[in-house]
């Protein structure tokens, strides 16, 4: 399973740096494999596991915020290995075949 998910503190300063600090530091010390970036942050992983960090990392920016917006987004493709990585290199192979 592969998920995407964005926590936005609500009610609060433009900064949020601080509000999801600790959401942060829970996904990176999961274990599980992820990657973030300026918007979202995906993990891969079983099912329990992965909403395990979701809701731990959520709780994280609600112990601070007055209000937490979660967005996430879930591809369920148990056929993929590797999901995180896999997706991307299938794309990158159907552009090559593409452009040849």
């Amino acid at each position: 399973m592969l998920i995407a998910f964005a926590l936005t503190p609500m009610g609060v300063e433009e900064n949020v740096a601080d509000y999801v600090a600790d959401a942060v530091k829970i996904i990176r010390e999961s274990g599980l494999r992820t990657r973030s970036d300026s918007m979202y942050t995906m993990v891969e992983g079983e099912w329990d596991e992965v909403m395990d960090v979701v809701k731990r990392a959520t709780e994280a920016v609600a112990a601070k915020a007055p209000r937490v917006q979660l967005t996430l987004k879930a591809d369920l493709w148990p056929a993929m290995t590797n999901p995180l990585d896999g997706k991307i290199a299938l794309l990158e192979q159907r552009i090559t075949e593409v452009e040849s």
